[in-house]
Order: structure tokens, then C-alpha cells, then sequence
């Protein structure tokens, strides 16, 4: 089981305070939402556990592991190389020899065999953040750092995209920053919103994840969670 991965402390970029008390921890093999208000360090917090310190002043302590998979809003996707190789590029940029059965696997899981051989200009949105899904997890990391990764995307699109991530997540640890309570509601085993002033937990449904949209459950802490974050203090 993976160990609970936490951050405590402060941090600034460029001088400028960003988040100061903060005292999170990860529980092992559950969604973890973080929510705030734009600029409260959500995803300064993503990048420390990232390990992309560049710019970050950080005081306190943080207990993650060394490798980690990140998601990020964008999919990033390189677009001079094919579906397959964009899949196997974490690997290669490792200097490693890429596991192609492998990524053939990660592909299919995500529904995009048959788009291996193309270029990223040919796929629509939802497609090309499945190619960013399957890179993820070729790097078959325990703890997956997601930053709005669906936010980008249609609303019908989002939801799949939200069911089959939480799928293929199953028993990982995972971080998802999100601007987006419904989001939250339906992925959250633990919810947390951060604020100027200190961080409040918000009670998450019990129910397995990916929860209905329309659950009675889902529409509650939706609300709740809206409600809060609209009236934070």
C-alpha cells in the first residue's frame, strides 16, 4: 500500500506569499480534490508534490515519492511525433528503451488503438486527452498528480473522460486540482478547499467512484461545495 504523501509549510514565488499553514496529506489509494479560488496555490501545491520547485520558495516538509505521473490542463501532446510515440515519450526522454507492448496496452485501454499511427493535429479534444491519459499511466506511477485536466472539454466529453480516468485509476493515489464542484463531487474520496486564510474539508459522498452525475449524493455536495467556495471564510 502506498504511504500517505503530505506537504506542510509555506511557499512564495518571486517574494510573494502564495500559501502559509498549509498541512495536507494524501490518503493512500484515494482522490484527493483540492479546490480554490484562482491564485490560492492549488497548483503551486501540485508542482511542489511534482517536484517542479523552479521559481517556488518552499518552507516546511514534504514526504512524496520520488517518481510521480502528472496530468496537466493541456495535453501537451508533441505534435511531430505519431499517437504511439507520443505515448512512449517519457521513456525516451529518460534515455530509456520505451516498453512498446506496453503502450500498445495503454492505448487500447483509452480506446485509441486504431489512431496510433496519427498526428495529434488529427484528433479531436476528448482524443487527444485520452493520448495524454495513456501517457500517464505508462509511467505506472502510485501517485498521479491530475491539474484540471478535463476543464478544456466539452461537457459530455468531460464526464467520460472523468469516468474512464477514475477506472483506470483505481487504487492509485491521486491529487486533482479542480475549479469545479460537480468534478469534485463526483471524483472526491476526500474534498478540500483552499483559502487565503487556512484550508476547510468538505464532507465527500461514501459512495464508490465515478459517482451519477445525478445522484442525490453528487447534487448535495455539489451545492455545498458551491456554497462555500462562493462564501469561503
Amino acid at each position: 500500500m502506498t504511504a500517505p504523501i503530505t506537504i506542510t509549510g509555506s511557499a512564495s514565488i518571486d517574494g510573494t506569499p502564495i500559501f502559509s499553514g498549509l498541512d495536507l496529506t494524501l490518503a493512500p489509494q484515494k482522490w484527493t480534490c483540492l479546490l480554490g479560488a484562482s491564485g490560492v496555490g492549488k497548483s503551486t501545491v501540485l508542482r511542489l508534490f511534482a517536484g517542479l520547485t523552479e521559481g517556488v520558495t518552499f518552507d516546511g516538509t514534504l514526504h512524496v515519492p520520488d517518481r510521480v505521473a502528472l496530468m496537466a490542463q493541456r495535453d501537451l501532446l508533441l505534435p511531430w511525433l505519431s499517437v504511439f510515440d507520443n505515448v512512449m515519450v517519457g521513456a525516451r526522454l529518460r534515455g530509456e528503451r520505451p516498453d512498446r507492448d506496453r503502450a500498445a496496452e495503454r492505448l487500447a485501454q483509452v480506446g485509441l488503438s486504431d489512431h496510433a499511427d496519427k498526428l495529434p493535429a488529427a484528433l479531436s479534444g476528448g482524443q487527444r486527452q485520452r493520448v495524454a491519459l495513456a501517457r500517464t499511466l505508462m509511467e505506472d506511477r502510485d501517485v498521479v498528480l491530475l491539474d484540471e485536466p478535463f476543464s478544456a472539454l466539452d461537457a459530455l466529453t468531460r464526464a467520460q473522460m472523468q469516468d474512464l480516468t477514475a477506472e483506470l485509476l483505481t487504487d492509485r493515489t491521486v491529487l486533482l486540482v479542480t475549479h469545479d464542484p460537480a468534478e469534485a463531487a463526483r471524483l472526491g474520496h476526500t474534498i478540500t478547499i483552499m483559502t487565503p486564510s487556512g484550508r476547510i474539508d468538505v464532507p465527500a459522498p461514501t459512495t464508490p467512484i465515478p459517482r451519477a452525475l445525478n445522484a442525490p449524493e453528487v447534487l448535495h455536495a455539489q451545492t455545498d461545495l458551491f456554497d462555500r467556495l462562493r462564501s469561503p471564510l
